[in-house]
């Protein structure tokens, strides 16, 4: 059964009563993701351009969270551009890290410090084996981007990275060794650096009373987890850097959970497609009371600031443009191009085909700006076209 329902439908899922018990941080996404893309957040107002036409039309302004499963679209084509700019020539490689279940209840109540536990921990990892001369002797390219949640909304925090195959040692590149690219460095000895690195600095935070234990029995989760043989996931290298980039898109800005999962909505609950990875990635659907749906949505809630993308290595952003530059002039390349941000009405036409430029009504004139709306501090933007100007408050975005 395919997904049918509406934006409107899942944003107002978002307005459920059972939203007052939560912290006043989650409170306020919650509000901004039931008001995307209505009169609550202001709107823009235009008119046609066509003297027979003249008709007035209202563009509402969007939320801009990153929890939110309709907003991100255009600026993750931002991104991904930006980024394909400073990819060198060369093969890339998919690798995730994975965090033990025994540390779930001490990652929840401690996501800042635990989730950068994370990351440094990957990092440190991959980078102490791209230095080593008997796999690539050079530092080689991360970009890390942090997902916290299964396909069934559960709470289960990984670390996607894309590693380059070759890297830089004193401004000058260095070739992958591997001869078949079937792998980038040996994954057993990577699950047994990386167990120690994360170990050693989590006692550290704990030695140092930089984490919230208070409930929970670190000492034997430490052990239980020590035991284990912790989750590497190494993919096979990518095709090329297009097949980075199309993998970058699929991941990046990517929420919990869109509405193109989710079969049903009722007055009782949420329906949603999500693979069994455990039963061979079989395609199934799960059913969820309504304040169980929200409850396993609001876990996947980044604290405030939180940064769920970085990047290491040569692609650390201290100095990259001057460091990249450095490399691609000793590779005989040209310099990186200045970063140019492209205006959404031209890149929903490139991408889409779309013009929103184009009255919807008439389709020959072009919408004009009249003036910008701010409702929430009753403020009233005009442009050159103004005119008078009643905004209707109630009314749900235009399509």
């Amino acid at each position: 059964m395919s997904a049918v329902i509406e934006a409107g439908e899942l944003q107002a899922v978002f307005k459920h009563p059972s939203l007052t018990r939560y912290n006043p941080y989650s409170q306020n996404i919650f509000k901004q993701l039931y008001e995307c893309h209505t009169a609550a957040l202001g709107m823009h107002h235009y008119r046609c351009n066509d003297p027979d036409c003249n008709h007035l039309h209202q563009q509402y302004h969007s939320c801009g969270n990153r929890h939110c499963p309709n907003c991100g679209g255009l600026k993750k084509e931002q991104w991904i551009e930006n980024l394909t700019a400073q990819l060198f020539p060369t093969s890339y490689y998919h690798v995730v890290f994975t965090v033990p279940h025994e540390f779930s209840s001490l990652i929840l109540g401690n996501r800042k410090e635990m989730f950068t536990l994370l990351f440094q921990s990957a990092s440190a990892t991959l980078l102490q084996f791209g230095g080593d001369p008997q796999y690539l002797g050079a530092v080689c390219g991360i970009t890390s981007v942090l997902h916290t949640w299964g396909q069934d909304l559960s709470f289960h925090p990984h670390l996607h990275c894309i590693v380059s195959g070759g890297g830089v040692k004193d401004n000058n590149w260095v070739a992958s060794r591997r001869s078949n690219d079937k792998f980038l460095f040996p994954v057993t000895a990577m699950k047994k650096v990386y167990k120690g690195i994360f170990l050693k600095k989590l006692r550290r935070l704990l030695a140092l009373g930089q984490l919230k234990v208070k409930g929970l029995d670190v000492v034997e989760a430490i052990k239980k987890a020590g035991y284990k043989n912790w989750k590497i996931y190494a993919k096979s290298p990518f095709g090329s850097v297009a097949s980075v980039i199309e993998y970058l898109g699929r991941y990046t800005h990517k929420t919990a959970i869109t509405r193109h999962r989710i079969v049903s909505i009722t007055e009782h609950g949420v329906t949603f497609n999500y693979k069994d990875y455990a039963d061979g990635s079989r395609q199934k659907q799960m059913s969820l009371s309504t304040n169980e749906f929200l409850r396993r949505f609001e876990l996947h809630f980044l604290p405030r600031g939180f940064v769920k993308i970085r990047h290491y290595g040569f692609l650390q952003n201290h100095g990259k443009t001057t460091r990249l530059n450095a490399v691609r002039a000793n590779m005989e390349l040209q310099p990186l191009s200045a970063v140019i941000n492209i205006p959404v009405a031209q890149r929903m036409l490139e991408r889409y085909g779309k013009d929103i430029s184009l009255c919807p009504k008439c389709h020959k004139g072009k919408l004009l700006l009249v003036a910008i709306v701010y409702p929430k501090v009753f403020q009233v933007i005009r442009g050159k076209h103004a005119g008078i100007i009643e905004p209707a408050l109630n009314n749900k975005a235009s399509p």
